[in-house]
């Protein structure tokens, strides 16, 4: 049997080049067929890393990083946390855009962007958790390069995520590839939470007693002489090593597929144009409102929960090991959802998975503080989290599958798909963080006391479980209308497979002619 690469010697040119192209045609549907490798999969998993360990380290300790250790007023940190998530409203979409005007290269399409910005978004990161030695300017540098990294990362995740539909035409092998991707990447929360806090629990940083002065000098001693400010500029110098390898480990272990003919003939349209066209499209409008509330929800909980576990519940020594163990519970849990959804249908996960969560939102508020239950509700809560994580980015490839079917002249945009679920993502984020730290400002908390007034706990009890619950609801009921069922979704997967084969087989008959 001949290889694809067989040629045969007295065939013309043009017969060479006929043959080839059908040769070719015959590659891609069996490289369809035998699927994706287990490296390959791997490799694309890895490369969901960092995104997930630098946003799971900022997600929980950047407020009280700022806070209790740059000695930011509460204001200053809210202005930061927000801004620098509302500015993806610009970047991510953007990015989307100009990410889909690409032309190809050898590397790919995708492939430059998370190559070129993996260097320039670890020096931001870093410099994120760096103290700078003057007072005045403190709350613009964060600001900065807060909102640089949030630009560069950008630039990684979206053609990162907009991959998904380049490393196969299959819709099964993605959602297997996907699965492999919400598995490292849990463990990618995992790896953070382990870094950050490990590193940073061992150099916390002191409380100040009811009736010291913050402002004294021995306090100003103690809180820039180094301890703990090295130690969260060691955690970050950890944190943006690993992110330089995934990236190398996804660049040199994942080919990028070139789009199909229909998607290279397609005309390119403006950004806006994009961005009528995406929202436009109303499953992916429901599923991404849906998300966004339900994100919101876990937003909250991981950006208050560190307070909560040090102030309401009194675990200040052990609020790392507690989100660690929710973090090694959502790695758990993945392959368990992964099972469920492919069960049951990814409708069916949303509503099990993210309601799984309400019960251990109540009980962390209502029984009385002791480590050992809330160790338990904690692993509890990890099994939700993972379905959180895994659940958006395994259903985004069907809504896009879904808009390709209704608009076939119109393809080629994945990108733009991609990227307005990761804005809204952060948006989120943004959303949630600035909130929480206004909200604590307005209840008079008391930068690194060892006690906090009691508005200020009813204010962290009521941003870990009634507002995550509150937006938990708003999420389901717009899930309520989402139209893409698993029968839907199944015969879309039928109707791209039985086009790309026709369109190879026109491609074939072309130059056969020819």
């Amino acid at each position: 049997m001949r290889s694809c690469s067989d040629k045969n010697p007295t065939t013309s040119q043009a017969e060479m080049h006929s043959v080839s192209i059908i040769k070719t045609s015959t590659c891609l549907r069996c490289e369809s067929r035998s699927g994706l490798s287990v490296c390959s999969k791997l490799c694309y998993a890895i490369g969901g890393a960092p995104y997930q360990i630098t946003g799971c380290a900022i997600g929980f300790f950047l407020q009280i990083y700022l806070l209790d250790v740059a000695l930011l007023d509460p204001f200053y940190a809210s202005i930061i946390l927000f801004v620098g998530r509302a500015w993806d409203a610009i970047t991510d979409p953007t990015v989307g855009f100009l990410v889909s005007r690409s032309p190809w290269t050898r590397f790919g399409r995708m492939m430059p962007w998370i190559l070129l910005s993996t260097p320039f978004a670890a020096l931001s990161y870093f410099l994120i958790w760096y103290v700078p030695s003057v007072d005045q300017g403190k709350a613009v540098w964060y600001l900065i390069f807060y909102c640089s990294f949030q630009t560069l990362q950008t630039c990684f995740h979206v053609p990162y995520s907009a991959l998904t539909m380049f490393i196969s035409t299959d819709q099964k092998e993605r959602d297997s590839a996907t699965a492999y991707r919400m598995t490292v990447e849990v463990l990618g929360t995992l790896i953070g939470t382990a870094v950050q806090g490990q590193i940073v629990g061992m150099a916390s940083a002191p409380c100040i007693s009811a009736g010291e002065d913050l402002n004294s000098t021995d306090l100003q001693v103690a809180s820039t002489g180094n301890f703990t400010e090295n130690a969260y500029m060691i955690a970050s110098g950890v944190i943006c090593s690993i992110y330089f390898v995934c990236a190398m480990v996804l660049f040199f272990g994942v080919k990028e597929q070139k789009g199909n003919a229909l998607q290279n003939k397609t005309e390119p349209m403006s950004f806006f144009q994009g961005i009528r066209m995406v929202m436009g499209h109303g499953p992916y409008f429901k599923l991404v409102m849906g998300f966004l509330f339900t994100s919101l929800a876990f937003m909250f909980l991981e950006g208050n929960f560190a307070l909560f576990c040090s102030y309401t519940l009194g675990f200040r020594d052990d609020f790392q090991n507690i989100l660690l163990v929710i973090m090694l519970s959502a790695t758990l849990a993945i392959p368990f959802w992964q099972w469920f959804l492919t069960k049951f249908g990814k409708k069916t996960a949303v509503y099990i998975g993210t309601t799984s969560v309400v019960p251990f939102l109540v009980s962390v508020v209502l029984v009385p503080s002791n480590l050992i239950v809330t160790y338990i509700v904690s692993f509890a809560a990890g099994v939700s989290v993972a379905a959180a994580f895994l659940l958006p980015w395994s259903m985004l490839p069907d809504v896009v599958d879904d808009f390709k079917i209704k608009n076939p002249d119109s393809q080629g945009h994945e990108a733009i798909f991609y990227s307005f679920y990761v804005f809204f993502t952060k948006f989120a984020s943004g959303v949630s963080l600035g909130v929480s730290t206004l909200s604590l400002d307005f209840a008079g908390y008391v930068t690194r006391g060892c006690k906090q007034p009691a508005e200020v706990d009813l204010t962290l009890k009521i941003l870990v479980s009634p507002a995550p619950i509150v937006s938990i609801i708003i999420g389901l009921l717009i899930f309520i209308s989402y139209p893409i069922t698993e029968e839907i979704r199944q015969g879309n997967s039928k109707l791209l497979n039985e086009q790309r084969e026709n369109e190879m087989d026109s491609d074939s008959t072309e130059l056969n002619v020819v």
